[in-house]
């Protein structure tokens, strides 16, 4: 519980309209979840306008509102905040209602297209390997210290993102490593948080259904690295064409990380298994268990990072080889039979194109590639025929099937793919709208040495068809279809 005028401070405050020194037991944006004593944020969506539900947050017990427009008639004797921004004031109230958790956290957000899921676990499970108490927010999953909590969102809404961080100051962590999102940024879920350090892993492309242009995409991006402080370090990868724009106007102090050039952090890829990655940094070598020229990158970054966090170098590469794979990113197995059988996340073009180049450079016969992918609906339609075609240049045969539809239909989704499909390469090509029955038949076809690709779901346990999220897990599948750990 807080008192009104105390949540105030640096919020965007044009007017107030009633008694500020009224208790406040929580935060709401969601009128379908006010309760008595709560401040009721009005949020204009994509969807709807949060405007609309005034008069029914404050019948439920809301008794203060932060709106654009004040209402003509004011329901109630509830206090209303006159700002021009909702989604602002909503992210710094948030913060000072939970005392600013993050100015008591070395909190590191990630940003980038591909590589920030397993870039934040990384820098998670070293932080702690080095003795630290620290917190995680990623898409899998949300961590403080070893407990996993729930998470819905690659970046948690303001309210939920600083309520969390407040319980892992509560709990005794000193960091936090956070994936920061193109959304976030725009809809201003970090806000009114002071991050110590920012890194930018690569830009490709994904999301143009939201950004509607690569140049908002990257303007998003660059967003988060524009409102970083002069104390925290901007780490950029010099090897993607958009690492020196992205960090052109920050404040923060620039590093940069490369495998091709000269950087403030370099690495040199000296063999790359199926068992692993063997490593060179700074003439230290060392083998990680993660496998992939791509996770090289996200290696280097992590030991950057923690450089600039003030970490060992030497203790830091000896505590990173010890790290584990990050879930559904280049999962695999083997069976007795030679057949090898990998589950990747890889659900944008430029993602799944590095994951059958790093196949493809870790076969040691030649192994035939079978690639199972499909794309998500309600989601970036142009990247589409893009990753079918990249799946038949990279592979000996490709199975098109549903990924998670959504409201869309998978046989709309498939039609965008075949787009792709270039005269030579459709004879290599079948089309399963079924998933379970796509990953079936690619164990079928499978022969021993093939290497088959599950990509795009990866982490997730479920298939979402029309707002219902079915339990589904390719791992689980592939397994049952391969008859992995059964007589």
């Amino acid at each position: 519980m807080r008192y009104l005028q105390d949540i105030l401070k640096n919020a965007g405050v044009k007017e107030i309209s009633g008694d500020l020194g009224i208790e406040i037991h929580s935060l709401k944006y969601d009128s379908r979840e006010i309760e008595p004593g709560c401040m009721y944020f009005a949020i204009k969506g994509t969807d709807s306008d949060g405007h609309r539900f005034i008069p029914d947050a404050i019948k439920a017990g809301a008794v203060a509102v932060v709106c654009e427009k004040i209402p003509q008639t004011m329901p109630g004797s509830a206090t209303f905040i006159l700002v021009d921004d909702s989604s602002f004031t909503r992210a710094v109230i948030a913060s000072n209602y939970f005392d600013n958790p993050s100015l008591r956290l070395n909190l590191v957000g990630v940003t980038g297209t591909n590589g920030k899921t397993t870039t934040v676990t990384l820098l998670h499970q070293l932080f702690q390997k080095l003795g630290h108490k620290a917190g995680l927010i990623s898409t899998i999953k949300n961590k403080i210290n070893d407990r996993d909590l729930t998470t819905t969102h690659t970046t948690p809404e303001p309210i939920e993102l600083n309520k969390l961080l407040a319980q892992m100051v509560n709990e005794g962590c000193t960091h936090c490593f956070m994936e920061v999102s193109s959304h976030a940024v725009i809809q201003q879920r970090v806000t009114g948080l002071r991050f110590c350090g920012g890194i930018f892993t690569n830009l490709t492309h994904d999301h143009l259904d939201y950004h509607k242009t690569f140049k908002d995409y990257l303007k998003a991006k660059q967003i988060f690295f524009d409102d970083l402080p002069s104390i925290a370090f901007a780490l950029t990868n010099k090897d993607d064409k958009n690492g020196k724009v992205m960090v052109q106007n920050t404040k923060a102090t620039i590093s940069t990380y490369s495998l091709q050039s000269m950087a403030d952090f370099h690495c040199k890829v000296i063999e790359n298994q199926l068992q692993g990655l063997h490593l060179s940094f700074d003439g230290m070598e060392c083998w990680f268990k993660l496998i992939g020229k791509f996770n090289a990158y996200n290696l280097l970054a992590v030991y950057a990072a923690a450089v600039l966090l003030g970490e060992d170098h030497q203790q830091i590469l000896t505590q990173l080889s010890l790290c584990d794979p990050v879930e559904g990113r280049f999962n695999y197995i083997r069976t007795q039979n030679r057949i090898t059988a990998i589950v990747d996340y890889a659900h944008t073009p430029d993602a799944l194109q590095n994951v059958l180049e790093t196949i493809r450079s870790i076969r040691s016969n030649n192994e035939k590639i079978l690639t199972v992918v499909g794309a998500g609906g309600n989601r970036d339609a142009a990247k589409r025929p893009l990753m079918a075609n990249i799946a038949c240049m990279l592979s000996d045969q490709v199975i098109l099937t549903s990924d998670n539809p959504r409201f869309e239909e998978p046989e709309s989704i498939l039609e965008d793919m075949k787009k792709g499909i270039v005269p030579q390469y459709s004879d290599k090509v079948l089309v399963i709208i079924d998933r379970r029955e796509a990953i079936k038949t690619a164990c079928t076809l499978a022969q021993p040495g093939t290497i088959i690709l599950i990509a795009g779901k990866g982490h997730e346990t479920y298939q979402e068809i029309k707002g219902v999220k079915f339990p589904f897990d390719d791992k689980i599948i592939l397994k049952e279809a391969l008859k992995v750990g059964k007589e």
